[in-house]
């Protein structure tokens, strides 16, 4: 059973996105590359907050699809203010994942 905080799982990870744009077409391409999560959307007008529990991915040609044009992972570092979880990095995607600590016996 997964820890729950005011019903939301501990296990959350996601990003911290500035808002505008690139935050927009990052919440629907995030809808789009991961099937089947229910995905919280916190917006808070200058910043929005992705999660999901066990995390999340957002891949580059997601992204050049939504937004019309040739995508860099580049431009989302630039407008990620933070986020939960842990965080992989490629060319071609983003990832967020929770990760459990191995202190226990």
């Amino acid at each position: 059973m997964p820890n729950v905080i005011e019903g939301k799982s501990k296990n959350m990870a996601g990003p911290l996105l500035r808002g505008g744009d690139i935050a927009v077409a990052a919440c629907e391409a995030i809808q789009i590359d991961n099937p089947g999560k229910d995905i919280i959307v916190e917006d808070h007008q200058t910043y929005v907050r992705v999660e999901a529990d066990g995390g999340l991915i957002i891949r580059r040609q997601t992204m050049s699809e939504i937004l019309g044009r040739p995508f860099e992972m580049q431009e989302l570092e630039v407008n990620l203010s933070g986020f939960s979880g842990q965080i992989a990095t490629d060319q071609d995607y983003m990832k967020w994942y929770f990760k459990l600590d191995k202190l226990e016996s």
